[in-house]
């Protein structure tokens, strides 16, 4: 569906056309499989099997952090390409950050699915016209229960809060369609303004929270579906980005900013806001339980770093919050292993990681003539990883096993080395296949962990600085890793990098770094010189040594031309042509 037009359109005539709309269904959502077939309003809500296909189709078209054939944002390249942790080598025709972002060349007239964001081009509008279309035709359902019914438009009503807050992000306030369009309404859809989609974001949560019908985490034959705990959670994510500080500011972040992009104002209030929700988040895990960090079974590096795993991999578990699935085998991810070889970690993003102890990796660490090693020491012929564990279970390093199971080909001898970073992506990728047999795959949108920075975060800057309790939600996450609690008397600035820095080593690859970004304002992370690692190993298959060389990546268009337009995508010029109420983004 190529535009918002059509999509209203196409609910519309759903509606009123029945025997006409083709509905293709999801055929692998929480293992039930449909044939795609024909179907009325009639035939569609004539059964609990039924009614739950077009539920379904809602929850197939949310947004998903790895490339697919569902999802080709970028042209199949990952958000992190955008941020200083990644560097996109995939110089073909539609890969987005190299033909539109690198050399500054995306416009209003250009943006296209390279783009990071299309607007009207997404599939954000089709979760939301399925789900509406459930709301208003749920009561049809014949063999529902009272509480099944209740549960589904509960979710129903997150799926559409999560949709708009993907548009929020990317786009600041658009349209709000609270209804399934009927066919006869003029096609008059007002931009609405930044504070109204938040709080409107924030009503439709807080309806299916008090709904008193959601489960507060799902069982396994329903795991996947949308839960009360991940609504509280979502809504501290939209209150935290409403109040941060490229928004909530006197000082606009673009001079064109207005009130579809930002309040206009600071108000402390706002954090405060954020500090409710989260508080009452945190809260109701206390008293309902089910959602813990996922512990290693022992304490050393490999047990670590496989509890890590299963937090942000493993379907189900304690920590996932909101999971989103567009498969269910590994080859599901295929598009994002086959491309591998063309986006490299950042030796910046690299060396954020601390020593395995937890101390910092040094600024001025001497590649030329290390003084310790960086990554593994040999010891009687077994590796022994000096680091974070996080850093290898999103980074493959030199001397790293990899998904074929040999040592990664990341040094400049190995006979598979391509030009790139000298690192390669770990995250959803695992070092061999053997790592991802049998276990079905999904997007974590949303854990724990990251909850609990995030909350340490909102308690910083709605206070006058970190409290007791901000320090130990960091200590907790970095603790399920091994790693030494942070220094204690940290400024409220200190303590705001800790915590940035703690959300980039935990979730990595996870399409958290941009957004963070964004709304801190951080220009200097966007134009800052990037550098990559040049290896060369002492053996060209198993090598036990290496020598490094610190280089300069190939500098973008952003390290000399900024502007902070970028912070929001450009609406397409097509769209604001058919005057049905979209308005410019800032600097477009």
């Amino acid at each position: 569906m190529k535009n918002i037009y059509i999509r209203i359109l196409f609910c519309a005539g759903l509606a009123m056309l029945m025997s006409c709309s083709q509905i293709s269904f999801d055929k692998d959502f929480l293992g039930d499989r449909p044939e795609s077939s024909g179907a009325d309003l009639e035939k569609m809500f004539s059964s609990q099997d039924e009614a739950d296909k077009v539920l379904n189709e809602a929850y197939r078209n949310l947004p998903y952090g790895i490339p697919t054939s569902l999802d080709n944002r970028l042209g199949g390249n990952i958000l992190e390409s955008l941020t200083d942790l990644c560097q996109s080598f995939r110089d073909n025709i539609s890969d987005g950050p190299i033909k539109y972002y690198y050399n500054g060349a995306l416009s209003a007239s250009t943006v296209n699915t390279s783009a990071a964001y299309h607007f009207a081009g997404e599939r954000d509008w089709t979760a939301i016209r399925y789900a509406w279309m459930f709301i208003e035709n749920a009561s049809k359902v014949p063999d529902y229960t009272d509480q099944v019914r209740a549960r589904r438009i509960a979710e129903a009503k997150i799926i559409i809060a999560l949709s708009y807050f993907d548009m929020l992000r990317y786009i600041g306030g658009v349209p709000w369609l609270d209804h399934a369009v009927d066919v006869n309404e003029k096609m008059n859809f007002p931009r609405v303004s930044f504070a109204q989609t938040v709080d409107n974001i924030v009503a439709l949560l807080d309806e299916a929270i008090s709904s008193g019908s959601l489960a507060w985490k799902q069982d396994q034959i329903n795991d996947g579906r949308m839960t009360k705990a991940g609504a509280m959670a979502l809504k501290v994510k939209v209150l935290q980005w409403a109040a941060s500080p490229t928004f909530n500011s006197s000082a606009k972040w673009h001079g064109e900013a207005d009130a579809y992009t930002c309040y206009g104002d600071y108000s402390a209030v706002r954090w405060t806001r954020a500090l409710q929700a989260a508080e009452d988040f945190f809260k109701a895990v206390e008293e309902n339980g089910e959602y813990s960090l996922i512990q290693a079974e022992s304490a050393d590096h490999t047990a670590y770093r496989l509890a890590y795993r299963k937090a942000y991999y493993n379907r189900g578990g304690s920590e996932v919050l909101i999971s989103i699935r567009h498969g269910y085998g590994p080859e599901t991810h295929n598009s994002h292993i086959n491309q591998r070889h063309y986006n490299g970690p950042t030796l910046n993003y690299v060396n954020m990681f601390p020593w395995a102890d937890g101390s910092d990796f040094p600024e001025d660490f001497d590649w030329s003539a290390p003084s310790k090693e960086p990554f593994f020491e040999y010891t009687d012929g077994q590796m022994v990883a000096t680091r974070d564990p996080r850093l290898y279970e999103n980074v493959a390093c030199p001397g790293e096993t990899y998904c074929d199971g040999t040592t990664a080909p990341v040094y400049i001898n190995h006979p598979n080395n391509k030009n790139g970073s000298g690192f390669l992506i770990m995250k959803y990728i695992l070092r061999e296949n053997s790592d991802r047999s049998g276990v079905p795959v999904h997007w974590s949108y949303l854990r724990l962990a990251e909850m609990m920075l995030d909350y340490a975060e909102i308690i910083n800057e709605a206070g006058n600085g970190p409290s007791a309790k901000a320090y130990d939600l960091v200590n907790e996450v970095r603790a399920r890793v091994g790693l030494a609690p942070l220094s204690d008397g940290m400024s409220k600035e200190e303590f705001r990098e800790a915590v940035l820095r703690e959300k980039a080593l935990e979730l990595g690859f996870e399409q958290v770094r941009w957004f963070d970004l964004v709304r801190h304002n951080r220009q200097n992370d966007f134009t800052k010189t990037l550098y990559g690692l040049r290896s060369k190993g002492n053996d060209l298959a198993s090598p036990t040594a290496f020598t490094f060389e610190k280089v300069e990546l190939t500098p973008r268009y952003w390290a000399e031309n900024w502007d902070t337009r970028w912070y929001h995508a450009p609406i397409p010029q097509d769209e604001i042509n058919k005057k049905y109420g979209m308005t410019q983004n800032p600097g477009w």
